[in-house]
């Protein structure tokens, strides 16, 4: 088996994070990742995209993926082209609403989250990447969720540790926003 996620948003969503956490909690159970990142210099608001491969042996495809099974669109702008790299009935999530999952082609699953409000909701108003992994993982159960977690505490730089428990409340809201809906 071998997964591909693109994810796009902007600067200061957490896009990078997102990605290097589903990546580093996929290796730390054994399995194989690749990561590709593209962002802009900018802090905040700029382009920020990144693609993610993961798989239960030796990885074939690059992490710079001309198709992918599945994508996390944390905001509208700069996703041009992403839908366009989506293989047929591949899975999307959308982070309402900043994306619409209206306009997604007719041959993509699409589901929907509030990340933001979910996040606020949980206490963690600046995590609301992590609240879209979240459901992601719980859509894809590519990962335990426990493992997600570990990951995150790892990536998190000195100055940001005070964000650990947030950022964990917000990938458990995620999950349980979309547990148990049928992928």
């Amino acid at each position: 088996m071998e997964r591909e996620v693109l994810v796009t948003g902007v600067g200061g969503q957490g896009i990078q994070l997102l990605a290097k956490t589903l990546a580093l909690a996929a290796t730390r159970e054994g399995r194989y990742a690749m990561l590709a990142a593209d962002y802009g210099g900018e802090m905040r608001g700029g382009p920020s995209k990144a693609g993610v491969v993961i798989g239960d042996a030796p990885l074939m495809a690059l992490p710079i993926l001309p198709s992918a099974w599945s994508a996390i669109f944390a905001h509208h702008r700069h996703s041009e082209g992403v839908e366009d790299r989506l293989r047929t009935g591949a899975l999307v999530l959308a982070n309402t609403p900043l994306v619409d999952p209206g306009t997604f082609r007719a041959d993509l699953r699409v589901f929907a989250i509030d990340a933001m409000a979910r996040a606020k909701g949980a206490e963690a108003p600046n995590a609301s990447g992590f609240v879209l992994l979240g459901a992601y993982n719980a859509l894809t159960g590519l990962v335990r969720a426990g493992s997600l977690v570990s990951a995150m505490e790892e990536l998190l730089p000195p100055y940001r540790k005070q964000h650990a428990a947030a950022n964990a409340r917000a990938l458990e809201a995620g999950a349980q926003a979309l547990e148990g809906v049928a992928a």
